[in-house]
């Protein structure tokens, strides 16, 4: 069975090498799209969950805490009340901003003394980082003149920009793109192969060959995660060699990920492909499931931003889960456990699609 499998993966990575058209297709797009999304892309945010960590009992850091709750800008996700629990939300992606009032904070206010509010940011959203820091600023800036009009109390702002200090767009969009031209090309690979076969009339010349429908499917799969795989390394040296990204999770952590992740990609090519009698039908399958599920990933909006019926759809979308991997390990040494709970619904993404393909394959053989 395993030399029959080898035969057939052989045979389609020999079949999409061959062609110098192919070639370029694989190799030059990625190239050209992560230097014109890495400089062109810019983003928005229109929502923003805070955390508020007051440790001052006064009426005027509550009457402070009551302006950010009542921005349109803000709303209030968590109330932490240790700084272990601050971090772990904006580990965790659950919150963008942290608003930590100091104990002192209304007595230096009734003293006339500079009195300081910190604002720490999750800043591997660049743009986001930059907006949150301006609406705080202003409702902080409004706060005082209220407070006061004529002698203004010294109020300043200290914000703290969390796994981006330098707030560099780049940080954020190349991992980002790890996930997402590797689903593309993985996607095109793997959807090409079935309706390929279908549209030179060789599928019925498969059909009377010894592979059965599960030897089928991954000769077909292997070698379409192989070819996202290399595209993402390429992607990931990218960043790192050009564009001096840091590093600093693990890429064991990394490797598996992709790995589950190809496999969830391949499984929608191939369910893409089984249902495909050409393949320009295939292709056109590939980009009316990758634009929504670019846009739902969180990859150009946050996801907290979007409706809830969106939100819990986005959820089935395994892009999401490796954006998360992808930029946890790239800025913030994301642990282990952290990773697990997003690879594992791209493992029974990829399952329940390639289990999906087979059976339709195997409805193909009879």
């Amino acid at each position: 069975m395993w030399r029959r499998i080898l035969a057939l993966i052989l045979k389609e990575l020999t079949s999409l090498w061959k062609d110098p058209k192919t070639r370029a297709v694989l190799l030059v797009p990625p190239l050209v799209q992560v230097v014109v999304f890495a400089y062109a892309a810019t983003f928005d945010v229109n929502h923003v969950p805070l955390a508020v960590w007051n440790e001052d009992n006064g009426a005027i850091s509550a009457e402070l805490v009551r302006r950010f709750a009542a921005s349109p800008a803000f709303h209030v996700a968590a109330v932490p009340d240790h700084p272990a629990a601050a971090a772990a939300l904006l580990d965790a992606k659950d919150v963008v901003a942290v608003l930590h009032v100091r104990q002192n904070f209304s007595a230096r206010v009734l003293a006339g003394q500079t009195a300081a509010v910190e604002l720490l940011l999750d800043a591997r959203r660049s743009n986001t980082a930059l907006l949150v820091e301006g609406y705080a600023a202003t409702i902080v800036q409004d706060f005082a003149l209220d407070y006061q009009p004529i002698h203004t109390p010294p109020l300043t702002l200290d914000v703290r920009d969390w796994f981006n200090p330098t707030l560099d767009p780049q940080w954020f969009i190349l991992p980002g793109l790890v996930a997402v031209l590797s689903l593309i090309v993985s996607m095109l690979v793997s959807s090409l192969s079935l309706a390929r076969e279908r549209e030179l009339g060789t599928f019925e010349q498969m059909l009377v060959t010894p592979l059965r429908p599960l030897e089928i499917m991954i000769g077909k799969a292997v070698p379409a995660a192989i070819v996202g795989v290399l595209e993402a390394h390429i992607i990931v040296a990218a960043a790192l060699l050009w564009f001096r990204l840091p590093f600093t999770g693990s890429v064991p952590l990394l490797e598996l990920a992709l790995l589950v992740y190809m496999l969830a990609s391949v499984g929608v090519g191939l369910a893409i492909s089984s249902f495909a009698r050409t393949q320009q039908q295939a292709i056109l399958g590939v980009f009316v499931f990758a634009a929504p599920a670019i846009m739902l990933s969180g990859f150009a909006s946050p996801v907290e931003n979007m409706p809830q019926a969106l939100e819990w759809l986005s959820r089935l979308d395994p892009v999401r889960w490796m954006l998360v991997v992808a930029r946890g390990v790239f800025l913030q040494d994301m642990p282990a456990a952290v990773a697990v709970q997003a690879i594992w619904p791209m493992a029974a993404i990829a399952a329940a699609l390639l289990a999906g393909a087979t059976v339709s394959v195997r409805r193909a053989l009879r």
